[in-house]
């Protein structure tokens, strides 16, 4: 017989731990929904103030940079009106310039080499000073040139004497052989002793000539009228001729150097592209103003005219070199100075001036504030040439009051006063229409 296994548990069996458990415990009812705690409330609240507090910035910004007032604005404008100073815009002439780098360049510059070998016997110029063409300036110890000059006179003498001596033979030659007293060939030779004895009178006088030039060498002058440089020798140096010294030691073997400064010249460069508006300016006849300035384009060194352009255009820089003549009659140039040249091309007729001080730039856009009836407004305008505090503009009309200070309180409908006095100006104000 099989017994079956119940799977029933026997009532007589003690319970287990986890039926303990359960008794002991009350019955579980179904979760509920609880109301959040006060602490996530108050996070909920803090991002809500948050995000309000960054909109109101963000407003007010937006206003600031649309011309409204900002927090500071209203300050201001409780202060009163803005003090500006005020200029009149009017109609006038403006050049059109062009601007380079120059260099001042001597007319003429003479760097005096020894012709002759010999002793140094005086210098008679002083460092720096101004010469005058013919001036002596060097004196060279001339006894051995002498004693050669008194030599060829002396040939060029002798030699004289027989062409003359010649000369009076072939007139008895010529006499004789017309009376049949002498051979024909005698009247020939003695003729060509006359042409042998012109040609050595020729060659001593060339020699006399060769050797007074030589002489000449010994005194040493001032080919142009300049400003002497440094004294390069002095009196008991021995100095020898240099005929075939090239140019670049010229220099370093020069006696003296003189430079021409009244005038002088500067040259300076000129884009290709300007080149045809300048040449059609020279080509009618148009004396072209040329100024030069120092460093700091700040001080007008000289005023002077162009002279002339190179006759071909540099293409590693797409420029010419052209050249200015100045006076410089007080020496204020000199030789080998950089100065800023700005060369006048035209002149504009009849155009809208304003001072540049009162034009004001948002970007690429270029304003003004224009004062009508006690307060400022903004009128866009377009630039032009510039020169000497003034630009040409359009947008403006003659007449028109325009403010040239405190652009940093200024706003579009801004109350102003003007004053009489000038206002400082502060480098780092800025303004937006």
């Amino acid at each position: 017989m099989e017994v079956t296994q119940s799977s029933t548990t026997d009532i007589n069996s003690p319970p287990t731990q986890e039926e303990v458990q359960n008794r002991g415990s009350p019955k579980q009812s179904p979760p509920s929904v609880s109301p959040p705690p006060p602490r996530k409330k108050r996070r909920v609240l803090l991002w809500i103030l948050l995000l309000l507090i960054g909109g109101a910035i963000f407003y007010f910004a937006l206003q600031y940079r649309g011309g409204a007032q900002t927090t500071a604005g209203p300050s201001r404008r409780l202060m009163g009106p803005v003090t500006i100073t005020v200029a009149t815009v009017k109609k006038g002439n403006i050049g059109v310039y062009l601007e380079a780098i120059g260099t001042v360049t001597p007319v003429y510059t003479s760097s005096i080499t020894a012709q002759v070998n010999g002793l140094v016997t005086a210098v008679n110029y002083r460092e720096g000073e101004m010469v005058q063409k013919g001036d002596s300036l060097i004196e060279i110890n001339p006894g051995i040139y002498q004693a050669q000059v008194v030599q060829a006179q002396g040939a060029l003498e002798r030699d004289t004497s027989l062409l003359a001596q010649a000369k009076m033979d072939l007139d008895r030659y010529r006499a004789a052989w017309a009376r049949n007293g002498i051979p024909k060939q005698t009247l020939d030779d003695q003729e060509k002793l006359v042409l042998q004895l012109e040609g050595t009178v020729k060659n001593d006088q060339g020699t006399l000539q060769f050797d007074l030039v030589e002489l000449g060498y010994c005194h040493i002058t001032a080919p142009i009228t300049g400003r002497v440089g440094l004294r390069l020798l002095d009196p008991g140096n021995v100095v020898q001729a240099n005929p075939a010294v090239s140019q670049s030691s010229t220099t370093s073997s020069a006696l003296v150097v003189i430079t021409q400064i009244q005038p002088i010249t500067v040259i300076f460069t000129l884009a290709e592209d300007n080149l045809n508006e300048v040449r059609t300016q020279m080509g009618r006849g148009v004396s072209l103003p040329v100024q030069a300035f120092d460093r700091a384009l700040e001080t007008r060194i000289a005023s002077g005219k162009l002279l002339t352009l190179d006759n071909q255009i540099d293409t590693t820089t797409g420029t010419v070199k052209a050249r200015a003549v100045f006076d410089n009659k007080d020496s204020a140039l000199f030789p080998n100075q950089f100065v800023n040249t700005r060369l006048l091309v035209k002149t504009l007729r009849g155009v809208t001036l304003v001072p540049t001080n009162a034009i004001q730039h948002n970007g690429p856009t270029a304003f003004v504030y224009v004062i009508q009836n006690g307060t400022a407004n903004v009128k866009t305008i377009t630039p032009g040439v510039t020169d000497s505090g003034m630009t040409a503009v359009e947008g403006l009309n003659p007449g028109d009051v325009v403010a040239t200070s405190s652009f940093n309180n200024l706003q579009n409908g801004v109350k102003v006063v003007v004053s009489k006095t000038a206002i400082p100006a502060n480098p780092t104000e800025t303004s937006t229409p």
